[in-house]
């Protein structure tokens, strides 16, 4: 689900599919597709994503393997919830260290 995990990166950015498409210099067509699962991002695109929003690639890649855990439906809600929020974890304190580097 590395389709869905990109999606939630850029929404937790606040950013428009757009505004996303012109800051790794590609169309906003292909942030769709690949948002919709279409495409598979290439591993400089996957660089690319990761110097955007600074998190490491091998975090966006764990973030998108525990979306795809096995889980029954009634737990998907708090599952990808629990997952959402370490994620968001996860940022902030790269944003804190960030601060406190400057």
């Amino acid at each position: 689900m590395l389709h869905t995990a990109l999606r939630m990166i850029r929404i937790f950015h606040d950013l428009t599919q757009k505004q996303l498409a012109e800051k790794l210099g590609i169309s906003k067509s292909h942030i769709s597709e690949i948002e919709s699962g279409k495409k598979t991002p290439s591993l400089e695109l996957l660089n690319q994503y990761s110097k955007a929003f600074d998190i490491p690639v091998s975090s966006i890649m764990f973030f998108s393997e525990s979306l795809n855990k096995d889980v029954k439906t009634e737990q998907v809600r708090t599952f990808v919830s629990s997952k959402i929020l370490a994620l968001l974890n996860f940022i902030a304190e790269r944003s804190e260290r960030s601060y406190a580097e400057e």
